[in-house]
Formats: structure tokens, sequence, C-alpha cells
């Protein structure tokens, strides 16, 4: 028999238990002619919750949820699986399971809790959940269902060099005879990673010659981004089925039917404004805000910030303003005004040289005696944080924070000045990406200046002053941080690839005496292995390398 089932790759919106409870029957009002309609990890409540979880109230509302979707099933000859938190009945351990509940014609079944529990990264989910008291198959019409509940079906032996646990959900389901395995998942974007994920479910199929279809949730929720990409393969672990990644997808798919298609992702750069355009505009719808306000310098980072926001909310929706010091050259303010220009966004001139001057005059009596240094320099760039606030305070824009991966590693930013924000756009992209995304805006007409990406880049600050005065070039920046922040190599391993010694000392010293800089940065877009926010907790009272 060929079992039909529904992948529904949704957008669900944390703690909105109703909302995304409406959004489910939206998907089964439309789901004739399926046996089975799957939504994503812990859908009803969105993921990841975390320490929404401790509220018993929340709890109560989602398994109430639970209730009225499983009454709604009564109408529908079709079964339905959806991700929820549900009570742990006994008296010890962390009170919850993480599961995956089958609801068919008004009836519940606990069919699956998750078994492994993941504690590294991003995820914290011991901290919220007991593991699974016990796994097995669920039989649904013809098939003998193993379900999976994400990181449940990332234990292969052939993904990695040293496991995480020292048992794998998949191999167990394949031994109680498990004819069609589905996996909910909610699970993170990082560049590089649906092709991961795609190795991994090819693998159990083949291994275990049975059809796989992984559902994964789509949207984001603060500093994660999830791509969807939902997979079906075959028995043979070849591709039927591969969702688009970054936005919503319902589709229904055969069981029995046979791959004929090749995975293929889309390039890097398009994958990665995809994800930072999904993130920017999830942001702001999720937390309420409409608008938002970046402060133009001309550089590449600020320009490409913007040309994201416009992207994702509307030119309409974006404020770009130029605040020039004394320092700033007339191109820079050209170039700002030509890429609002490009936008179609409003643009502003607010000088800051007499705002300036009057911070100098007050402190000078106090400062009497020493030479002018980085603090000057840095009185101008919180003077334009004041002023992008005031706009954010007066009209409700939020403030873009425009500082790249490689500026926010090394502190080559102001507290209070330009890491003033709501959101930090690309505080997880290297400079050296930055170049390359900006260029692939550019792809098919001028939107960023081509002198803002061809001038070295400068926070004009200081009379004549370039990034590469105070940073090493930005190639082998971004190479050394890749290896001691990204990979979390020695101070030696990173030498013996050839990196001159000083220059990697200076580099892991100052991302070190930064740390207190990052912890009040505003939240950043994860789009690599290791971003700096709640998968990085390294302390800030400390020493080592």
């Amino acid at each position: 028999m060929i079992m039909k089932v529904t992948i529904a790759q949704l957008n669900p919106v944390v703690g909105d238990i109703d909302g995304n409870l409406k959004k489910a029957k939206d998907v089964l009002s439309n789901a004739g002619g399926t046996d089975l309609v799957v939504f994503p990890e812990m859908f009803l409540t969105g993921y990841p919750p975390r320490d929404l979880l401790e509220k018993k109230y929340f709890i109560e509302r989602s398994m109430k949820a639970v209730e009225k979707l499983a009454k709604a099933s009564e109408n529908y000859d079709f079964g339905i699986i959806v991700g929820v938190p549900e009570k742990n009945g006994g008296k010890e351990g962390m009170g919850l399971y993480n599961t995956a509940v089958l609801l068919h014609k008004g009836k519940k079944k606990i069919v699956q809790r998750k078994s492994l529990l993941p504690t590294y990264d991003v995820f914290d989910e011991a901290r919220y959940f007991d593991p699974a008291d016990k796994i097995d198959v669920v039989g649904f019409g013809d098939e003998k269902i193993g379900i999976s509940i994400c990181e449940d079906a990332w234990n292969d032996p052939q993904l990695w060099h040293r496991r995480h646990y020292d048992f794998n959900p998949i191999e167990e389901l394949a031994k109680k005879g498990a004819t069609l395995m589905i996996n909910i998942s909610a699970s993170p974007f990082h560049l590089g990673k649906g092709r991961i994920r795609y190795r991994l479910v090819s693998n159990h199929s083949k291994k275990h010659g049975v059809p796989f279809i992984y559902v994964n949730q789509v949207g984001a929720n603060d500093e994660l981004i999830f791509d969807g990409r939902s997979i079906f393969t075959d028995s043979d672990g070849k591709l039927v089925t591969s969702l688009p990644p970054f936005k919503e997808t319902v589709v229904t798919v055969d069981t029995k039917e046979k791959g004929k298609s090749e995975y293929i992702e889309e390039g890097e750069m398009e994958s990665l404004e995809s994800a930072l355009v999904l993130g920017v505009g999830d942001y702001f719808r999720k937390c309420g805000f409409r608008e938002a306000v970046v402060g133009l310098s001309g550089g590449i980072d600020s320009a490409v910030t913007c040309a994201l926001a416009v992207k994702a909310l509307g030119k309409e929706n974006v404020l770009g303003i130029s605040m020039p010091s004394r320092f700033s050259s007339t191109g820079s303010v050209d170039d700002s005004e030509r890429l609002a220009k490009n936008l179609g966004i409003e643009f502003k001139v607010i000088p800051i040289k007499e705002v300036h001057d009057s911070y100098i005059a007050t402190l000078k009596e106090h400062f009497k005696g020493k030479k002018e240094d980085v603090t000057e320099e840095n009185i101008q760039a919180r003077i334009r944080g004041n002023l992008l606030m005031a706009f954010s305070n007066k009209f409700g824009h939020l403030v873009l924070s425009t500082g790249n991966k490689s500026e926010v590693s090394v502190g080559y930013c102001t507290l209070y000045g330009d890491m003033t924000g709501g959101l930090s756009v690309i505080s997880d992209v290297p400079k050296t990406m930055v170049y390359e995304l900006a260029r692939y805006i550019n792809r098919n007409k001028e939107i960023i200046p081509k002198e803002t990406i061809e001038k070295p880049p400068s926070a004009e600050l200081r009379p004549n002053q370039k990034d590469q005065d105070s940073l090493p070039p930005y190639d082998i920046l971004d190479e050394i941080l890749k290896y001691y922040v990204d990979e979390r190599l020695s101070s030696d391993e990173i030498k013996s690839k050839g990196f001159n010694k000083d220059t990697v000392d200076w580099v892991i010293r100052t991302v070190n005496r930064n740390e207190y800089k990052r912890k009040q940065a505003a939240p950043g877009l994860k789009v690599t292995s290791k971003a700096f926010g709640q998968g990085r907790r390294i302390p800030i009272a400390a020493k080592h390398e």
C-alpha cells in the first residue's frame, strides 16, 4: 500500500500556542487525499521555548492545544503527528518530555519521546527535558512507523569522528521493524548545514532500507534561523523530494515513490542572503516592530545591513541616517546618499561636529594634560548611537547594529556607539564574507555603490584612519578567527599552519580581552557553525589562551 504523507514545513511563533494551533488547523483543512500530516518538533510551542517551559501554565496551555487538535482530527480521515512538551508523571527528573504525539479520529497517542537531549552549542535541552523512557515503532495503516525527534537522528557513526551518545535511536527503531522513518525536527541553520542533513538522512535510508521523511521547522527565533529544507529519501537513500529553504511549504509525498533527483543546494551567498533576510524579517514581525533605522557611514557593513533590511522589511520601512564628523570624507556621505537612492529609502544627514565639539569642551578641564586618543574617537561613535536611539524612541524604529564578525571578535567596535542596536544583522559574517555578500547583492544591478566596495575600510574617527592601521589584513584575521573561534584550536595549533606568531598572539589576546563587550551586544543572527551568542559561553573574568 502506498502511504501519502503531508510534510508541513511551517514557521511557528515561540510561545504563541493559539496562533500555532490555528496555523496547524489551516493546513489540516486543506490536506485532503493524504494519510498522515506531519508537523515539526515542538510545533505548538515553537522552538526553542527555553524557560517558558518552566512555567506551569505554559505547559498546561500547550497540552490543551493538543486536545483541541485531537478534537479537530475527528473531522478527518488522516492522522496527525505534532511535537509538544509533555509532562513527566514521575516524581524525579526535569518533569517534561519532548514528545511526538499521534492524533487520529479524535484519539491521542503518545508515539515517541525524544531520547537524545543535546546540550552543546545553542542547545540546552537537558535543562528542561528527561530522555525517553522507551522507544518503539507505531503501527499506522500498513506501516510500522519509526518516529524520532531531531537529535535522535544525529548519532550516525558515519557522520562524526566522536559521537555525543552511546545510543542510536534510529538503529533501535530499525531493529524493531520500522518500515518508514519519520523525524520531526527544529534544526537551526548554518552555512553548509543542508548538505550535512541530506547525507545524514540518506545514510539512514540506505543503511536500513526504509524510506525516511525529515520534517524541519522554518523561520527565525531570536538568534537562530531555521531553514526548513525538509527531505524525503527512498529506501535506497536516493532523494525523492527536498522542500525549498527559508519558506513555509506544505507538500504531500508517496512513501513508495523512488528517488529520481539529486540533492542540489543553492550557492553560499544566496543561502546567506536568504537566511539574513528571514532573520531580520521574523525578528521584526515576531517582536512587533515594523520600521528600522540604520546609521550609514558610507562603509560596506552599513550598506550591506541596509540592503538586507530593505529586502526583509520593504523600502518604506527603512530609514538611513548619515552622521558625518570633521573626519568623514565627502565620498562617505555621497556613497551613503547614493545607496539610499538605489534602495529607495528615506535618507537624512545629521552632522555631529558641533555636538562633538561640545563634548570636547565639556571634558577639556577634566582631560587637561592628556593627549587625544581613542577616547575622543569613541565619543563620536557614541554620539551617533545616541542620535539613532533618539529616532528609535521618537518614531518606534528599531536600530540595526552593523558590526561584522571580524570586528566584533577583536573588539574593533564601540560600546554604546556603533554597537548600539536591537538586532545585530551581520555580527556572524566575517569581513571577507561581507564583501562577497555585497557583490552578490549587486549581482543584477548596482545597489551598493562600487566605491563602497572598492575603498579601504575605515571607521573615519581620526584623520586618514584605515582599519588595517589597527588590524591585520582581513583575509589573515578571518582565517585565524575561524581556527580560534569556530574550530577552537590552540595558539600553537594555529601557528603550526604558518601564521605569524605575533599576529596569532595578538588576535587571541584581543578576542579574549573583548569578551565583556560581546556580552553587552545586541542579539546577532547565527549563520556560521559557531557564533558569538548563546552557543558560546566563555567566562569574562578569566585568564586563558
